[in-house]
């Protein structure tokens, strides 16, 4: 072992040196349906008045640290009700990062049913929090008395059920939800990523459940380069949380870029309309194909699953020709033989059918 490596051994506690760094793979030249993001721009005369409000802003001095503006903007588009708390942060992980460093403690644990977003375990471990993972049913919905025992058992600080859930895409029972969140000791945070797409949402219910709180995040809705999120929950939550938040978190063009976006939502709602019909057409012709196990889906993205031993051949097949899905089939269990692909426009959307069909 070299002298750097010795040191790095020394310093760097064990838990973050055995971890892997999420990783994102290069994806130019390729059509894009591995992230879960809006295939749309916005239209020429929007990018042309954004780029105008963006000659205002300042970049000599700091943003609002507040995005008072923001936050009105926010409870307004986003239906939060009244006299709940707002936090802002960058992207929905820094989020779960400031949760994650105000509930540690030796002992402490993180719970999440399993398999969901990847970064709940990851940022637990880094946070020096206990992860446990909970297996879903086996039609990957909630399995209820798993996660009650479970509950019971590590009293976790933090709970975290992803609604609807990536990378299933479903939304779990609404039984089953209330059943976990009255369980539950600490905080649960029911992470609504996928809202723009979803049937139900447990907003309004921050008011009857006093340890609830909704995390959100623009990205899915087309503002996937802006990094923004938000929570949503009772003030006395929000003001412990607010001091693990860095000063300045949210800059300052995104304060006002995403300011602009809400004030044209017309034009986000029109886009988020056009994935949810084009997901429905685009479950309809995998579930066409012979050997193919489609998921229902309440995201933007479908989960399904190929012939035994089959998936990462097609994904590799897939990349070759110039089309980048996920492929989920190295995680195995639940997740073995499955990939999953985010809705595109129409004609991304084709071309990834005929493709697949090529290679099955």
């Amino acid at each position: 072992m070299s002298a750097l490596h010795e040191r790095i051994a020394r310093w760097i506690r064990p838990e973050i040196r055995s971890l892997s760094a999420y990783h994102v793979p290069e994806a130019g030249g390729y059509i894009k349906l591995d992230a879960m993001e809006n295939p749309y721009p916005w239209p020429a005369r929007m990018v042309d008045a954004w780029l105008e409000a963006l000659r205002a802003v300042s970049l000599n001095r700091y943003p609002d640290p507040g995005a008072r503006r923001l936050k009105g903007q926010l409870r307004q588009a986003m239906g939060v009700p009244e006299g709940v708390g707002l936090l802002l942060g960058n992207g929905s992980d820094e989020l779960i990062q400031m949760l994650a460093l105000a509930v540690a403690g030796p002992g402490r644990t993180v719970l999440a049913p399993e398999p969901t977003f990847v970064m709940y375990r990851l940022i637990a471990q880094v946070a020096g929090l206990e992860y446990v993972g909970v297996p879903l049913a086996g039609d990957f919905d909630l399995d209820v008395p798993a996660m009650e025992a479970a509950i019971a058992r590590h009293e976790p600080a933090l709970v975290f059920l992803a609604y609807p859930n990536n990378p299933t895409g479903n939304q779990f029972s609404l039984q089953a939800m209330e059943r976990i969140i009255a369980a539950a000791p600490g905080l649960v945070v029911v992470d609504e990523a996928y809202a723009a797409f979803a049937r139900d949402s447990f907003m309004a219910a921050i008011a009857r459940h006093e340890h609830l709180l909704v995390l959100r995040t623009l990205s899915k809705m087309g503002l996937a380069g802006l990094r923004l999120g938000f929570l949503a929950g009772a003030e006395p939550w929000l003001t412990e949380l607010d001091k693990t938040r860095l000063p300045y978190n949210v800059n300052v063009l995104t304060q006002v870029s995403a300011e602009f976006a809400l004030a044209h939502r017309e034009v986000l709602d029109e886009q988020t309309r056009r994935i949810r019909a084009d997901r429905e057409t685009l479950m309809e012709a995998l579930a066409a194909l012979e050997g193919v196990q489609v998921y229902p889906s309440d995201a933007n993205f479908i989960l399904f699953r190929l012939p035994a031993g089959r998936a990462h051949e097609v994904f590799e097949g897939l990349k070759a020709r110039g089309v980048l899905v996920k492929d989920l089939s190295g995680a195995g269990g639940a997740l073995a033989d499955c990939l999953r692909v985010t809705v595109g426009t129409a004609e991304e959307n084709n071309t990834f059918l005929r493709t697949l069909r090529g290679l099955l």
